[in-house]
């Protein structure tokens, strides 16, 4: 059951040249960003803040700090079914590789694989079959089995031979805490990842990472407003360096700015207990221009998409792909 399905990994440059290929995923964040009159200014002043970022947070032996710059590919999953070159593929999944260019040394450094994550079935279960779900319910629930095939599908893209063939270390993902929530500082502390946080009960984000084998810890880094949730398998504080954990703070917590700017553009940080609010005023805007209500429209459309060109034609497939896989 396991071979029915195989990868193909595109790569394309995240840079102020940066411009969405028609033939693969309509990212609701990526391209956002590089269209209109504004697009190589947003794509530049984002890579200015990541670059700014991560010499603020790798402040070592950088007394000028300028000493790093960071290069972003987004790298895109397709998986192919039954056999590669069929026209059965669909792009399945999309996250961020950083590299970190040390101009003292002139080394490049492998960042961190992941970071931001986007994926076409999690937009279908979020934005299509969660929302039909409760369309008619007086109290919100979850559809049964709701997450598992994702979750399947990521770890078996995880354990392929295209993804170790490429890269070295597992992914971590670096999102938004849930406006749902309210997190609580502990004395934990790490250099770089900064102060953790905690909260006592996980959200419906966190439960559906879960189920992609991956756990969480929130951590507000130093200069940060508010904490971010990361997910990763393994050990996240021992697994990755320092710089790899710079790459990926200075990466995510620069589009946290843009896309959720009353959370982490505040103008005051996260106490010590914090509910997070997008409802939030006290906050500053970027210079980068970003449509968050596209953003939403996109998840529908491109979770429909996948309705149908994934989820019902192959079906009896994935059921019963789903329910022999196991790691």
């Amino acid at each position: 059951m396991k071979n029915h399905f195989t990868f193909t990994i595109k790569s394309i440059p995240f840079n102020e040249h940066y411009q969405p290929s028609e033939n693969t995923r309509t990212t609701t964040n990526f391209a956002n960003l590089a269209r209109g009159q504004s697009r190589q200014e947003n794509l530049r002043n984002t890579l200015n803040m990541i670059n700014n970022r991560f010499n603020a947070l790798a402040h070592w032996d950088n007394p000028t700090g300028d000493r790093y710059s960071v290069e972003i590919d987004i790298i895109s999953a397709e998986m192919n079914i039954d056999t590669p070159g069929t026209g059965s593929a669909i792009p399945l999944i999309e996250i961020l590789k950083t590299q970190i260019i040390d101009h003292k040394t002139n080394e490049r450094i492998d960042g961190i694989v992941g970071n931001n994550f986007s994926s076409y079935v999690r937009d279908y279960d979020f934005s299509v079959l969660l929302q039909a779900h409760n369309k008619d319910s007086a109290e919100f629930s979850l559809p049964e089995t709701f997450g598992d095939l994702h979750g399947q599908l990521f770890k078996c893209f995880v354990n392929s031979s295209s993804y170790t063939d490429n890269f070295h270390k597992p992914p971590v993902i670096c999102l938004s805490v849930s406006s749902n929530k309210t997190y609580h500082q502990t004395e934990n502390q790490h250099p770089v990842l900064g102060v953790e946080y905690q909260q006592d009960e996980h959200s419906l984000t966190d439960d559906y990472f879960k189920k992609m084998g991956l756990s969480v810890r929130y951590f507000m880094p130093p200069q940060s407003v508010a904490p971010l949730a990361f997910y990763f398998s393994g050990d996240l504080l021992r697994d990755y360096t320092a710089l790899e954990l710079i790459s990926t703070i200075s990466t995510m917590d620069t589009f946290q700015k843009i896309y959720r700017a009353e959370i982490y553009n505040a103008n005051s940080a996260a106490g010590k207990s914090y509910q997070p609010s997008l409802k939030h005023q006290d906050y500053s805007l970027t210079r980068i221009v970003y449509d968050r209500e596209e953003r939403s429209q996109l998840a529908i459309e491109q979770g429909k998409f996948v309705e149908e060109h994934f989820i019902k034609p192959h079906h009896a497939l994935l059921e019963q792909w789903s329910s022999q896989y196991a790691l």
